[in-house]
C-alpha cells in the first residue's frame, strides 16, 4: 500500500542529500587553488611582531596565505599537503658572509681543516697525492693555532716530499699560505721579492714558504684555473651541502664576473636553485664595469655590492691594529690599500647604486673604513653599507653603526678565536672584540654568517655560538664575554630577516609573510625553546626554495 508520508520523507532525504552533495561541490569549487599547504605546524614567521602561525599556503613559489590550520584548509586546496604536526617551520636561513664557490672548490682539494699538527697536514697531502695524482697540489684549512707548536710551518718538509710537484696550502682564514720551493720558483718569488700589503716570510736569507695577504696572489696566479666542468661540479656540490643544512640564500663574499655569469647561467637553466647575493670583488676593473652596468637582479641572483678587502686576519697577524700586537712587538699588521685609495674607491661606489661591504678585522681598519663610510655617505640615504667581521673595535667607533652602517659578523669566529685572541690584542682590546650585542644595540640590526670554509657551514653552530658563546665542549663556563651574547630571537632574525634587510631583500625574503618567496625549513626542534646545548646537533627535516622541496 502506497504510503504518502513515507514517500514524502524519502523524497525529502534525497533532496537533502543531493543538496548536500552539490553544496559540498560548490564549497570545494570555491576553494582557492594552491601548490602546497603546510598545516598543524608551529611556524615562526619572523615578521615585525615575531608572531607564530599554524599553516600557510604556497602558489607559484610564493606564500599566498598564513594563518591557522582551520582557516587555511577552509580556503585553500593543493595537490601537495604536509601535515607538520609537532614540527617547527622557519624562514630559509641566510649565511650573510660566506665563500660558496671556494667551498665547492675545496671539496675538490685537500681538506686540511681540523688538523692537529703539521705532520697531519703532510700526511693528508701525501694521501691526496696518491689518490688523485694531480700535477699541481692545492689544499686549504690548516691553522697553526690548533697545533701543539703554534708557529707557522715551513716548506722544508714539503720540499722533501714533493721536490718536483708544486704544492700550495692555504691557511684556514685565507690570509696566509704555505708554498713549497717548486711553487715559489714558478711564481718567481725570491728572498728579495717585494711584498706590499702583506709579507713574504724570510729567515736566514731564505724564503720559508709562508706568504701573508697580497703576495699570495703571486702564487695563486700560477695555479691552473679549474676547468668549467670542475667549476660547475664545485657549485652543485656546495649547493647540496647548503640545502642539507637549511640554507637557502648565500651572501657570496667576493666573485669575479666570469663566476657571477656562470652562476646566473646555471640558475636560469634551473641547474642551480640556491639564492645568491653576489658581492663583486672590488678590483678597479670590476668597479668600473659594474658601476656602469648598474645592479642586476633575478629571482635567484642579486648583484648590487662590492666586497672590499681592508686588511688581513687576526690569526696570521695581518689584521691592522692601532697599536702593536701584544704578542709581536712593533708589528701592527697592515691595510691592504692606502687610505687615499680606499677613499677614492669608496667615493666611486657611493656615486653609484652599489653597496660597499668591507672586510675589516683590526681596530685601525675599522676606524679607517667607518670614517670613510661616514664621509662619502653623508649626503646619501639608506645605503646600508656593511662592515664585514668588525672583529676588533675601539669603543668610540661603535657609535658609527647607528648611521645605517650594518655589522655583518660571524659568531663562530668568536668561539674559534677565543683561545688565543687575547694573546694577540691584550686584556684591554679584547673587551671591545667580537662585541655583537653592542653592535646590535647601535645598529638596530645585525647580519649573521659563518665565513665558510673558514668555519663550518652548519648554521646551527652560528646559532649556538651567538647565544651560548661556547665551544662544543661547553667551554668556557658561562660563555666567552657573555655580555655580548645575542638572544635567540635576535639570532634567528640575524640569520633571516635582518640578513635580508642588509641585502635590500626584506620585501622578498627573510620572513614567512604573504607575497614573499616560500623559502623555508622544517625542523623537529624548537630553536627558541630547545635546550641550547642540543642546538648544534639538530638539522632540518626538509628545506624548500620557492615552494620546491630541495631536501
Amino acid at each position: 500500500m502506497f504510503n504518502i508520508k513515507s514517500f514524502q520523507s524519502n523524497n525529502m532525504k534525497r533532496i537533502l542529500l543531493i543538496g548536500l552533495f552539490f553544496g559540498t561541490q560548490t564549497f570545494l569549487a570555491q576553494k582557492q587553488k594552491a601548490d602546497l599547504l603546510i598545516t598543524n605546524a608551529t611556524i615562526y614567521t619572523v615578521n615585525k611582531d615575531f608572531t607564530k602561525a599554524e599553516a600557510m599556503a604556497v602558489k607559484n613559489g610564493k606564500i599566498i596565505a598564513v594563518g591557522t590550520t582551520s582557516d587555511i584548509q577552509k580556503k585553500y586546496q593543493a595537490p601537495k599537503n604536509i601535515n607538520a604536526m609537532d614540527k617547527f617551520v622557519y624562514p630559509g636561513f641566510y649565511d650573510a658572509h660566506a665563500h660558496f664557490y671556494s667551498y665547492g672548490l675545496n671539496l675538490q682539494k685537500v681538506d686540511l681543516r681540523g688538523t692537529k699538527s703539521y705532520q697531519e697536514v703532510l700526511d693528508r697531502v701525501v694521501k691526496f697525492q696518491k689518490e688523485k695524482n694531480p700535477e699541481f697540489i692545492t689544499g686549504r684549512g690548516w691553522d697553526q693555532n690548533d697545533w701543539a707548536v703554534k708557529e707557522f710551518p715551513t716548506k722544508a718538509e714539503l720540499d722533501k716530499l714533493f721536490p718536483d710537484t708544486p704544492v700550495v696550502l692555504t691557511r684556514i682564514d685565507g690570509h696566509a699560505l704555505l708554498a713549497n720551493s717548486k711553487a715559489l720558483e714558478l711564481a718567481k718569488i725570491t728572498p728579495t721579492t717585494k711584498a706590499e700589503g702583506g709579507e713574504i716570510q724570510v729567515k736566514n736569507g731564505e724564503t720559508t714558504g709562508i706568504l701573508v695577504d697580497n703576495p699570495m696572489d703571486l702564487v695563486y696566479n700560477i695555479i691552473p684555473k679549474p676547468k668549467k666542468e670542475t667549476q660547475i661540479k664545485a657549485l652543485k656540490d656546495a649547493e647540496k651541502v647548503m640545502f642539507d643544512y637549511g640554507l637557502t640564500t648565500i651572501n657570496e663574499a667576493g666573485l669575479e664576473k666570469d663566476m657571477i655569469d656562470l652562476i646566473d647561467t646555471l640558475q636560469q637553466k634551473n641547474e642551480l636553485k640556491i639564492n645568491i647575493y653576489a658581492m663583486v670583488a672590488a678590483t678597479q676593473d670590476n668597479i668600473d664595469l659594474y658601476t656602469q652596468l648598474g645592479p642586476y637582479q633575478t629571482d635567484k641572483l642579486n648583484v648590487r655590492s662590492f666586497k672590499f678587502m681592508g686588511d688581513g686576519a687576526l690569526g696570521s697577524r695581518g689584521a691592522c691594529l692601532h697599536k702593536p700586537y701584544s704578542d709581536r712587538p712593533n708589528h701592527h699588521g697592515a691595510l691592504l690599500s692606502s687610505v687615499a685609495d680606499i677613499k677614492r674607491i669608496a667615493k666611486q661606489i657611493a656615486d653609484s647604486e652599489y653597496q660597499m661591504n668591507s672586510h675589516a678585522i683590526g681596530d685601525s681598519t675599522n676606524t679607517v673604513l667607518l670614517n670613510i663610510y661616514k664621509d662619502v655617505l653623508k649626503d646619501k640615504s639608506d645605503r646600508r653599507w656593511k662592515i664585514e667581521h668588525a672583529q676588533i673595535m675601539q669603543e668610540k667607533d661603535f657609535d658609527s653603526f647607528s648611521l645605517n652602517i650594518i655589522p655583518s659578523v660571524q659568531p663562530t669566529h668568536a668561539t674559534s678565536d677565543m683561545y688565543w685572541a687575547e694573546e694577540r690584542v691584550g686584556k684591554e682590546r679584547i673587551k671591545h672584540s667580537y662585541a655583537y650585542k653592542k653592535m646590535l644595540d647601535k645598529a638596530g640590526v645585525i647580519a649573521l654568517g659563518t665565513d665558510f670554509p673558514i668555519e663550518e657551514v652548519n648554521p646551527m653552530l652560528t646559532f649556538y655560538a651567538a647565544v651560548a658563546r661556547k665551544d662544543l665542549k661547553n667551554f668556557p663556563e658561562g660563555g666567552f664575554q657573555p655580555e655580548n651574547a645575542l638572544s635567540r630571537e635576535e639570532t634567528l632574525k640575524g640569520m633571516t630577516i635582518w640578513a635580508a634587510y642588509s641585502n635590500f631583500e626584506e620585501n622578498e625574503k627573510g620572513s614567512l609573510e604573504v607575497g614573499k618567496w616560500a623559502d623555508f625549513t622544517i625542523f623537529d626542534n624548537d630553536l627558541i625553546n630547545e635546550d641550547i646545548d642540543a642546538i648544534p646537533y639538530v638539522k632540518p627535516v626538509n628545506t624548500f626554495v620557492k615552494g620546491i622541496q630541495v631536501k
